[in-house]
């Protein structure tokens, strides 16, 4: 646990119990309002948050419903941890105009979940006496409850300016039940670029491959099943999971040698005939199709014939 002072205390190992954090968040979007809500159950005050669309203001009421919703300067100026949960390409910004209207006290505790910055964008607030922690979930976020359940078992990428600074970004991702995990400043794009290909590519692959089952099965359904639609959750989902599912840990667990398939054999035949029959349904899916098999293909180190089709133009 950490005390009012944003050190580790005695209590983090079973010692007396500290002094809570008070704690402000800007601001109340899915990734906010989940570490504020993981932050109240281990006993920390989060006492307010700014929100200012609809969507935001309803999730502040949903999702932290004893906070207060004021303005930004005000939730920085009673803040011991400021969490600055704003999109990337608002966090400089944000940043830069706290510093300018020394709303961040000094021994300040100023934490961003941005992935793909490390501490120096907080520079102009590290520079008026605040403590600068890049503490980045490993985690996807849907805006209900279940987010905050999720990151007791997430990864947390945690960079910091010293030692004292990594012991508290360990700290506080250990007491909502996360891993910490040390990401150097200098490699925090390249950590992020590992984590959005994975996550983000994911759902792409995933939503092209049940568009293509849907039109393979559409009109085929057996006697008591539902129609084949664009909804989710049918049966195009229902036949993929437990494949994907299975595909996921196999490469997890296995590595590269989890490849399977006509690419891992060298089927040239069967690899050509895919994206001739995926060129009909959506040139677009065959062209992702064709990537990702380019690189499974050097992956795997297939034979040249294969490489060949798959780098060769194709229409």
């Amino acid at each position: 646990m950490l005390t009012s002072t944003g050190l580790p205390s005695q209590g983090f190992s079973g010692g007396p119990a500290p002094a809570r954090l008070t704690v402000g968040i800007v601001s109340a979007g899915r990734v906010g309002t989940a570490i504020g809500a993981a932050l109240e159950r281990v006993g920390h005050v989060v006492f307010g948050v700014s929100a200012v669309s609809e969507a935001s203001v309803r999730r502040a009421h949903t999702r932290l419903p004893e906070s207060e919703i004021l303005p930004v300067d005000a939730v920085a100026a009673r803040s011991e941890l400021l969490v600055l949960a704003v999109p990337d390409a608002e966090l400089a910004s944000i940043v830069n105009g706290l510093a300018s209207t020394g709303a961040v006290r000094p021994g300040t505790l100023v934490a961003h979940t941005s992935g793909a910055n490390g501490i120096g964008i907080l520079a102009p607030l590290t520079a008026i006496g605040a403590t600068p922690l890049a503490i980045h979930p490993a985690m996807t976020f849907t805006g209900h409850d279940e987010d905050t359940k999720r990151l007791a078992n997430a990864c947390f990428g945690v960079t910091a300016a010293d030692e004292i600074g990594y012991a508290i970004a360990q700290a506080l991702v250990i007491e909502i039940g996360g891993e910490p995990i040390r990401v150097e400043e200098q490699n925090r794009t390249l950590y992020h670029a590992a984590l959005a290909h994975g996550s983000n590519h994911l759902v792409t692959l995933v939503v092209d491959a049940v568009a293509a089952l849907r039109e393979a099965l559409a009109g085929q359904e057996l006697i008591g099943q539902p129609h084949v639609d664009d909804q989710p959750g049918g049966i195009a989902e229902r036949m993929l999971e437990p494949l994907l599912s299975a595909a996921l840990d196999n490469a997890l667990r296995r590595g590269p040698s989890a490849l399977t398939g006509p690419v891992a054999r060298g089927d040239v035949d069967a690899v050509a005939a895919h994206l001739a029959v995926l060129n009909e349904v959506d040139p677009r899916i065959a062209a992702g199709y064709r990537a990702l098999s380019l690189r499974s293909a050097q992956r795997a180190g297939a034979r040249p014939a294969l490489i060949e089709l798959l780098e060769g133009p194709w229409t």
